[in-house]
């Protein structure tokens, strides 16, 4: 028996070159005022060397867990879904591409005259999947059908000018694992993304160490826990452990300190 293999992903996927989609860009952004209309386009590229794609467009809405981690749910389920705001053309929910043939879609977002819940920002996912699988191979070389899909997330907001707010709840270090776990909340009316700066200083030796940034996204009252591993501590010592998340110009700047010892 032949099995079957369905493979998601926000960017681009491609098993054993056979088939595959990118869709750009991977985020739209919309800013508008209620009842106006906006549109942006999204480049359908099939990047299969041999295989053509017939492809359907579908919406969802999105979360994230406190791990960053995409949580999809039906279409206008959310209360801030705006998946029922969006359209395409009609011929747009199905069509077919050749082997390194790209398509524009047309994305429109017309937010309600009167949106009963009041949120500043919305959000939604458009899917292309493919509808005819194609054969495949796993890794065990057993035979598979695989069909691919891959999402844009979809932002919106109102032109209201709204101020972000990050705010760090809690930092630890793990000796065990040496690991530095950052607990921090999204306190903004709107989605923010940034980056997560670290760095830690040997207090005995003044010896720096240096993490590599980390990027981060979040929606309105998102808590996210983040684990930061060191995995150039050695030596053993006291330590000063600094946290920036940067999420914005230099106003918007949130900041954690912790000292600690590893021993």
């Amino acid at each position: 028996m032949k099995n079957f293999a369905w493979l998601f992903c926000f960017l681009i996927i491609q098993i054993s070159a056979q088939t595959g989609i990118s869709v750009s860009p991977p985020r739209v952004y919309f800013e508008s005022v209620s009842g106006s209309s906006s549109t942006q386009k999204i480049t359908v590229t099939n990047v299969s060397a041999k295989n053509s794609l017939d492809l359907a467009v579908s919406l969802s809405d999105w979360e994230y867990d406190e791990k960053g981690e995409n949580i999809m749910h039906p279409a206008n389920t959310l209360k801030s879904s705006c998946a029922g705001w969006i359209s395409i053309k009609k011929e747009d929910n199905y069509f077919s591409l050749a082997p390194g043939e790209r398509k524009d879609l047309d994305v429109t977002i017309t937010p309600p005259v009167n949106n009963k819940d009041q949120l500043p920002a919305h959000t939604a996912v458009l899917f292309v999947s493919q509808m005819n699988p194609v054969e495949d191979v796993d890794t065990q070389g057993s035979k598979i059908k695989v069909s691919v899909r891959s999402g844009i997330k979809i932002f919106h907001k109102y032109t209201d000018i709204i101020k972000r707010k990050i705010e760090i709840k809690d930092l630890k270090f793990d000796v065990t694992k040496k690991t530095l776990t950052l607990t921090f909340e999204n306190q903004s009316q709107i989605w923010t993304d940034g980056k997560i700066i670290t760095d830690i200083i040997n207090t005995n030796t003044g010896k720096k160490l240096t993490i590599e940034p980390l990027v981060f996204y979040t929606l309105p009252g998102n808590t996210r826990k983040v684990s930061l591993p060191i995995n150039n501590l050695e030596e053993k010592g006291s330590y000063n452990a600094s946290v920036i998340i940067d999420y914005g110009d230099n106003e918007t700047l949130e900041m954690a300190e912790l000292n600690f010892k590893y021993e």
